[in-house]
């Protein structure tokens, strides 16, 4: 049960993530960097009231490799939709062969 808690904050900590990291590249080009900066920072102040209190959890069951390849797989999963339907990006074979390679850590990582 907390695996799973700590899947769903880090999957809702990485929605977060994902905004404060790229959204300002669509919606604030013409704005100065300084206020994409202050933009950025005020979604990450919600990240991190999630990605902490995930990761405290998370460290009960997973050790910290396994924390941080879960991590990379989510950022992985929250980032294709992202690219794609919100910054209109092309679907590329670059986003399976990501994925395929995170798959391959997973196992590894996971493995007793």
């Amino acid at each position: 049960m907390i695996g799973l808690k700590t899947i769903l904050l880090l999957t809702l900590s990485n929605v977060f993530m994902t905004f404060a990291w790229y959204a300002h590249l669509k919606d604030m080009r013409a704005k100065p960097w300084i206020i994409a900066v202050l933009f950025s920072w005020g979604i990450a102040f919600f990240e991190y009231l999630v990605q902490v209190p995930a990761n405290r959890m998370g460290y009960k069951v997973f050790n910290l490799a396994q924390l941080k390849i879960l991590q990379e797989v989510i950022t992985l999963l929250v980032f294709v939709p992202f690219a794609l339907f919100f910054m209109k990006e092309k679907l590329t074979w670059n986003f399976a062969a990501a994925g395929v390679c995170l798959a391959g850590a997973v196992f590894f990582i996971f493995r007793k």
